[in-house]
């Protein structure tokens, strides 16, 4: 069924930029027409339409630009010597090299060349760390992935406990975890994600204490990011992204 909706999606973006061609055309006469000075080589054949781009305001992926900000802000508030991030956002490890040593972990590891940004291989499963060793660490968009295969990593339906008790382990006392995760209905999307509840969440974590639960809901175009959200208001959400801020006790 996943693969003839993509089938059925491709033939429809297929259609739409067919009926668009003449548009692209006529846009490329005029600006061959209107180009006097020809500092460019330009050709049909070089052609590279960029369809669905001519809208009053900029796209962008609500859970990504939200979530790596306010894990970014709240980085600088902790003001730890360094960041440990697991296999988060690159863009978020690489723009908070810019102000604070990170140390970057990841299944995969990354092949990065920035100041301040050390990148290495290491399983979320089995971290490569001393119990209670780390004041300031990240996992972000990451712990709903673990055991569905998805990274070539394998089944494990209770790999995302694992997971969550192996952040726990090696987290400081009084050190700090910024976890995001999906939020809203619990279910399973098999192999992309889980979504989690607001409990389920914090009961991942017996160990530690929340100090702030942010929440980028369904709407967050309309609303923007919540902050202090509340348990009802992320059980509501359909693919909701949970911003959790722990301390270890």
């Amino acid at each position: 069924m996943f693969n003839f909706l993509r089938g059925v999606k491709r033939f429809v973006f297929t259609i739409r930029s067919f009926l668009f061609l003449p548009l692209i055309i006529r846009s490329f006469v005029s600006f061959k027409a209107k180009d006097k000075q020809k500092r460019f080589k330009i050709s049909i054949l070089d052609i590279f339409p960029c369809l669905f781009e001519n809208i009053p305001y900029t796209r962008f992926d609500t859970h990504y630009i939200y979530h790596t900000a306010w894990a970014a802000r709240k980085v600088k508030e902790i003001d730890a010597k360094e960041h440990v991030d697991i296999s988060s956002s690159l863009y978020f490890s690489g723009i908070v090299s810019a102000f604070k040593t990170v140390r970057f972990y990841d299944f995969r590891p990354a092949k990065l060349n920035l100041s301040n940004l050390i990148s290495k291989p290491a399983n979320l499963l089995s971290l490569p760390f001393e119990n209670d060793s780390i004041t300031s660490l990240s996992c972000m968009h990451t712990v709903e992935h673990v055991g569905l295969g998805r990274y070539g990593d394998e089944i494990d339906p209770e790999g995302d406990l694992v997971a969550a008790k192996e952040l726990s382990r090696v987290i400081a006392k009084s050190g700090n975890l910024l976890f995001v995760v999906p939020v809203g209905v619990p279910r399973i999307q098999f192999n992309a994600h889980r979504v989690y509840s607001y409990e389920m969440v914090i009961g991942m974590f017996p160990e530690l204490i929340l100090k702030e639960f942010s929440l980028i809901p369904d709407n967050a175009l309309e609303t923007g990011m919540i902050y202090d959200a509340t348990k009802e208001i992320a059980d509501k959400q359909i693919y909701g992204c949970g911003c959790f801020w722990f301390v270890k006790k």
